[in-house]
């Protein structure tokens, strides 16, 4: 369990916002050890992977559902025709603001570091994030404010969700050798159960 991985991206808001190092901050302050990390600009089409690879057709369909609900609460009746061209439209939307500039990718490894990554992350809509998350403290976005300008939510961060989903991301973004093993002091003080290694 403490060798949990997550995979975590600073996105081109959150980079073009100079948040970088308070957001490393937020994870390593908690007892994360980063692992891997790397600035890129990705390509429309490695954005693309990142949100299809994982999700597939299920998530594309949930994703549609969800966004076709959302025009019927405001009521407003939805542009497309099925649930799959409102999932198709939400990712073209989600990878244009992906690849839009660059990136930070990090690996974080620590005791369930999925969801503690997503804890300290804050909601998706920055607007319900808790104050003390990343979201809910550093900006300010909506759904409501995205839609009205037809684009994704500026949310400064993607944070796998699952086990599952961090396997999948993490082969998109790392390659192996790129995953670092190494041993951090803070270690000894979070998972030695006599706490022995203290004393001289």
């Amino acid at each position: 369990m403490k060798n949990e991985k997550t995979l975590v991206i600073i996105k081109p808001d959150g980079v073009q916002r100079s948040l970088i190092g308070e957001i490393i901050k937020r994870y390593e302050r908690v007892g994360l050890k980063l692992i891997g990390l790397k600035m890129i600009i990705p390509t429309e089409e490695q954005a693309t992977t990142h949100y299809y690879d994982v999700g597939g057709d299920e998530w594309i369909e949930e994703v549609g559902r969800k966004a076709a609900e959302a025009y019927e609460k405001k009521g407003e009746k939805s542009p497309y025709k099925t649930y799959s061209e409102n999932g198709w439209a939400v990712l073209k939307a989600n990878a244009k603001y992906l690849s839009s500039g660059p990136v930070v990718a990090m690996v974080w490894q620590g005791a369930g570091a999925i969801e503690l990554v997503r804890k300290i992350t804050g909601f998706t809509a920055p607007l319900l994030a808790d104050v003390g998350t990343i979201r809910g403290d550093l900006t300010l976005d909506s759904f409501a404010l995205a839609d009205t300008d037809q684009r994704s939510v500026r949310n400064l961060i993607h944070a796998s969700g699952t086990v599952e989903e961090a396997e999948k991301e993490l082969k998109i973004w790392f390659k192996d050798e790129e995953i670092l093993k190494y041993t951090h002091l803070q270690e000894k003080i979070l998972y030695d159960v006599n706490l022995d290694g203290i004393k001289e």
